[in-house]
């Protein structure tokens, strides 16, 4: 069976073609040819190719006539379009109608064999090229892995980090995303021994040289942007991590240009109650539980924990001397995100509008209770492809576009992100100690493990303390607690889960990004 790339050219002055396809033919492609529109649609209906070059000026069926039906016959076929016109509404027409790529005549031998790698050899092309990136950067990330790194290298480095998974993601090439996965395990094994060892000081140090954290964002990116800006939106997508936002950055760059890609540290627990709380109070949550007592909520109370959001952004803008008109809203499911996209409009005499979207957060936490979800997102790609496809078809796109014709500058940004974990550590605690599996905290705890942030004096984190003797860990990397009762069940029904509340780069380092619109 011929094996080679089968390629139809179709020109009306096919005698002419003779060298180019002599010329490809000598390369090992094999060449048919149609001198009109009807003959190539009966061919094809009758033979596959790899490839169409498609004359666009042809008696009979015009080039685009014949476009149409090459698409109702083989919609995924790659046709390249050869003109002699120039005209920008022929060139609209054809890349409207989905062309794979457009050459102007007279075209030589070499501008078709470009096309045809382009076209054809494309996947294959970026995928060694990328291989060969990545080995030449494996060695230099790996030296750049060091306890003895700034917070500021640490950012650095987990953005080379993400820049690669898409980069391999979009290459294919398996074995070299195992290998890039190896190299961000032994880097949050890093990163967490740094962040242990300096958080206490960073939280209790006025010096200025510490990462922003949650609760100093507002203050630092939010209110510069209301005395500046006529409209704003602050928007948080709940867990959302920088590859999330790398992957549907293109679908938001279609109406927005970033003016600053920033990232900046979640505090600890990594988990919506505190995180989320301190971003919008401003304070720490010791200091936000003496400060306003009847907007903080127990660990084992019933009542959401998250109920108090736009109370603590005002109280906010009032200690900071901030008296705006603003709109506070929270999606939690999709009928209330499709509401919230018609409505939109209605808010564009607001200085700022502040929405919380929760989809990524239901998501992460499904990918542990659904099975569907589970095989769904079954790595880290497959998590970063189900955000994309979920915010192409998502209100939230939509409000982006709103957003945009409006003139409003976003601030958009999360409260943490989350990791998938896989290495199981046991724990031991009384049975009011908390279920997150990536933080507890009660009496008595105990875990063998040397790899916990244990926190004897919760008062040294600005947490609080309901009893004399509770104390707090932390999950590091990608380890999730344990119990012994019961072990190899629970084992089992977490591992690769995505989860948040302990110490890791991807539920750490957050992204808040300012955005304008084009």
């Amino acid at each position: 069976m011929d094996k080679r790339t089968r390629i139809l050219w179709i020109d009306d002055e096919v005698s002419i073609l003779k060298p180019h396809i002599l010329f490809l033919e000598q390369k090992d492609y094999h060449v048919s040819t149609a001198s009109n529109g009807n003959d190539a649609l009966e061919l094809l209906k009758k033979e596959d190719f790899d490839i169409i070059f498609l004359d666009e000026n042809m008696p009979g069926l015009t080039g685009l006539e014949t476009l149409v039906g090459i698409k109702d016959l083989k919609p995924s076929i790659p046709v390249v379009m050869i003109t002699k016109s120039e005209e920008e509404s022929i060139m609209e027409d054809a890349i409207g109608s989905k062309i794979s790529d457009y050459l102007i005549k007279p075209v030589n031998p070499n501008q078709i064999l470009l096309s045809l790698k382009k076209n054809l050899e494309d996947k294959k092309l970026i995928q060694k090229k990328t291989t060969s990136n990545y080995q030449s950067e494996f060695t230099r990330l790996g030296m750049e892995i060091s306890p003895s790194l700034s917070w500021k290298e640490w950012i650095q480095l987990y953005k080379k980090i993400v820049y690669w998974e898409l980069e391999l993601d979009n290459s294919g090439d398996n074995g070299m995303s195992d290998i890039l996965i190896n190299q961000k395990d032994e880097a949050n094994r890093v990163f967490s021994k740094m962040f242990t060892k300096n958080y206490i000081g960073w939280l209790n140090d006025k010096d200025d040289n510490k990462p922003l954290f949650s609760h100093t964002l507002l203050r630092e990116k939010l209110l510069p942007l209301l005395q500046t800006e006529e409209k704003v939106f602050l928007i948080v997508i709940d867990n959302l991590r920088l590859d999330q936002w790398k992957v549907i950055q293109p679908v938001i760059s279609d109406q927005f240009r970033v003016q600053s890609d920033d990232l900046f540290f979640s505090i600890l627990p990594t988990a919506t109650q505190y995180a989320r709380n301190s971003l919008f109070s401003g304070l720490l949550p010791t200091e936000l539980k003496k400060l306003y007592p009847q907007f903080w909520t127990d660990e084992d109370e019933e009542s959401s924990k998250n109920q108090f959001e736009s109370e603590l952004l005002g109280e906010f803008l009032k200690r900071r001397g901030v008296n705006i008109k603003y709109n506070y809203s929270k999606i939690l499911n999709l009928r209330a995100g499709r509401k919230y996209a018609d409505s939109v409009k209605s808010l564009k005499n607001n200085k700022l509008n502040v929405l919380v979207y929760n989809f990524v957060d239901m998501l992460s936490h499904s990918k542990t209770n659904m099975e569907v979800i589970k095989e769904l997102a079954s790595d880290e790609s497959a998590y970063r492809s189900i955000t994309r496809s979920w915010f192409d078809h998502s209100p939230l796109a939509e409000v982006f576009s709103h957003v945009a014709d409006m003139g409003a500058t976003v601030l958009l940004t999360t409260d943490h992100g989350s990791i998938r974990v896989k290495n199981p550590v046991k724990i031991l605690g009384d049975k009011q100690t908390n279920s997150n599996i990536r933080f507890k905290f009660g009496k008595n705890l105990n875990s063998a493990s040397k790899h916990v942030f244990d926190v004897r004096n919760p008062e040294d984190i600005f947490m609080p303390k309901p009893n004399i003797s509770t104390s707090y860990m932390f999950c590091q990397a990608d380890d999730y607690f344990v119990y012994p009762n019961n072990y190899n069940y629970y084992v089992n029904f977490f591992a690769d889960s995505f989860q948040h509340g302990g110490i890791s780069m991807e539920e750490i380092i957050i992204p808040a990004i300012t955005l304008v619109p084009r």
